[in-house]
């Protein structure tokens, strides 16, 4: 993998995270293929910086994820950087049990991952070079209170990580898994509650640039939110669920 700035493509790049990493990439010398629903969030980005290539995309729709990254690698070169951050967050209570929600959170946050691997990975596999960042949290860690379609979903993006890391390395291509705690943005505006150890978006970002040039599986933020979480993923189940019982 090249450790100079090359060619990104930051899918989910028109709010909160996604957009603070993009801006931030192109700050650092990278040509940042930008990637989201909306064409006018894009181009208004693109007004910004002038490395910031807008390519329309839905996670949910796998040609539109093919035919951007061909359109990217023809336009721009080859991707040496895939950000695939697209996600979404409804809290759901036992009261409002939803099926349409779980349906909905896992075409997005989990398919919607493996829709963009099913993209990217045949042309990093194929020159054997390139780093993939899948974007969960870690409300995946565990199974948190109102939150069963999120923290599933998550879940299985860090398993679907953890999976395929060893076999993909081995061919030369770097999957990590970034977990950020609670970060300000229009989807953690829907919680009621205070959040622990809350960051603003540039904050995720500068902790999510500072360990692109490592090569650990996980990048996780912020560290004393996440070590917490960690001891509680060891816990017995019958210890976990009496101290999480607090948060019904």
């Amino acid at each position: 993998m090249k450790s100079s700035p090359s060619v990104a493509w930051l899918v989910g790049a028109s709010s909160g995270i996604g957009q603070a990493l993009a801006f931030q990439l192109a700050q650092a010398g990278w040509q940042v293929a930008i990637s989201a629903r909306r064409l006018d969030a894009l181009q208004a980005m693109q007004a910004q910086h002038p490395a910031l290539h807008p390519y329309t995309v839905d996670v949910t729709d796998v040609p539109s994820l093919h035919e951007a990254a061909a359109a990217i690698t023809r336009e721009l070169g080859e991707i040496e950087l895939c950000v695939l951050n697209a996600g979404d967050y409804t809290p759901m209570p036992l009261a409002d049990f939803n099926i349409e929600l779980f349906r909905k959170l896992c075409d997005i946050n989990y398919l919607g991952a493996v829709n963009g691997l099913d993209a990217i990975m045949p042309l990093m596999l194929a020159r054997g070079r390139g780093q993939i960042l899948l974007t969960a949290s870690v409300a995946g860690y565990r199974g948190l209170p109102k939150s069963a379609p999120y923290s599933a979903s998550k879940a299985a993006v860090i398993s679907l990580a953890e999976s395929l890391h060893l076999e993909l390395k081995a061919r030369g291509v770097l999957l990590r898994v970034v977990n950020p705690g609670f970060v300000r943005s229009p989807l953690t505006d829907k919680n009621a509650f205070k959040m622990p150890f809350l960051l603003e978006p540039e904050e995720a970002a500068q902790a999510i640039m500072r360990d692109l040039p490592r090569r650990n599986f996980e990048i996780a933020f912020p560290k004393r939110f996440v070590y917490l979480l960690k001891v509680l993923r060891l816990l017995p189940y019958w210890l976990y669920f009496k101290l999480t019982k607090g948060a019904l």
